[in-house]
């Protein structure tokens, strides 16, 4: 029998996807800030008739950031959900591909990361106050606008209002197996760039000093760096060097993704990073950090938070399943504050940054439901 929660949520579905559709409809590439903006106005009113106290916080390069909170009078440390209004699709891509149903699929530009989450949270608050069953705790939603970039222009605010959450509920979209994610590997982009000497390669090429040879001993360098049983990898992924196919390049510059799901090997691969020394005499190497993320650890915390989030599940005859990811989230940020965080809360769907990007339909009511119960039941270790 399907639990009354989830048939509450299914019998509201109908709306929830003329919301989700609603929302996909905006598009809202994280560079055109005047678009996510357009976005941000529609949920700002829509929180406050939710009866959501709502803060915005302006952004110059991206759109604004709506913080709402309620019963911000209440005691104790708020829940915190986090979400983004931002996608990678560009401006015009809904000319070609529009938002529609295909059976048990929403299709569309957007829907599954993430706009299909936010629909999600804003149902299970609306279904807690229809029933007069919103709890006496403050409940807190975040909403960024540069996640897709790296959240650059949100990573302190986020810090800021996560330090003072008790949880917070990040919500990525769900895992292929159902599930949440309990770990994700924390990320680390670096710039190698090489300086040699130019020479004329026939006339003179003892002169030069080669800054794609000495390139390519740092490139095998950190090849020796990954520990792949570890969930550790250091990948060369794009180089450049050499001027013409006559003369001794006199600079080369790679690009190295890494990645890493410990903070003790982010700490070793920077180490490494940082300590190339030139091979070639008259080289020189220069190694600069261009972004990174920590890891989200399935520590102590995370698996207590995970285990009180499956047995509130299992009271809806829901299985909870968890799952990790390559790639990182928001949730990188909140997790190495120490800070209990739960991951991929999102609807099943398929496609995140794909053409096929969609929703599966009916896993949304129990998605919702979970929120639902989640907000009244939580406790707090």
């Amino acid at each position: 029998m399907t639990h009354p929660l989830i048939a509450f949520y299914g019998e509201r579905l109908p709306r929830i996807l003329d919301q989700l559709t609603t929302f996909a409809n905006f598009e809202t590439p994280t560079g055109s800030k005047p678009h996510v903006d357009l976005l941000g106005n529609h949920i700002e009113g829509i929180l406050k008739e939710l009866g959501a106290a709502v803060t915005r916080l302006p952004r110059q390069e991206v759109g604004d950031i709506l913080f709402a909170q309620w019963n911000a009078e209440m005691p104790g440390k708020p829940l915190m959900f986090l979400m983004h209004m931002d996608t990678v699709w560009p401006l015009g891509t809904l000319a070609t591909r529009p938002v529609h149903i295909e059976g048990d699929r929403l299709i569309g530009p957007g829907t599954w990361d993430m706009k299909g989450s936010i629909a999600c949270v804003l149902s299970a608050i609306a279904g807690l106050r229809e029933r007069g069953a919103f709890p006496n705790r403050p409940v807190w939603a975040l909403f960024t606008t540069d996640e897709e970039t790296g959240s650059k222009a949100s990573w302190d605010v986020i810090e800021h209002y996560a330090k003072q959450a008790g949880l917070c509920l990040v919500m990525e979209f769900a895992a292929v197996n159902g599930g949440i994610k309990t770990w994700r590997k924390g990320i680390a982009q670096y710039t190698v760039n090489v300086t040699g000497k130019a020479s004329h390669a026939g006339n003179a090429p003892e002169k030069g000093v080669n800054a794609v040879v000495e390139l390519a001993h740092h490139t095998l360098a950190l090849t020796a760096l990954n520990a792949l049983d570890k969930g550790t990898s250091v990948s060369v992924t794009v180089v450049h060097g050499g001027t013409a196919s006559n003369v001794i390049p006199d600079s080369a510059m790679a690009q190295v993704d890494v990645r890493y799901t410990t903070r003790s090997e982010a700490e070793r691969i920077s180490a490494a990073m940082h300590s190339l020394k030139p091979v070639l005499n008259g080289a020189g190497v220069q190694v600069t950090v261009v972004g990174s993320r920590p890891p989200m650890e399935r520590d102590a915390t995370m698996e207590a938070s995970y285990n009180q989030l499956r047995a509130i599940c299992a009271k809806m005859g829901i299985d909870l399943p968890e799952e990790g990811s390559g790639g990182g989230s928001d949730g990188n940020i909140t997790s190495a504050l120490g800070i209990p965080t739960l991951d991929g809360l999102g609807p099943m769907g398929e496609g995140a940054h794909a053409a096929h990007e969609q929703v599966y339909i009916s896993s949304i009511p129990a998605r919702v439901a979970m929120l639902d119960a989640l907000i009244r039941e939580w406790v707090f270790a």
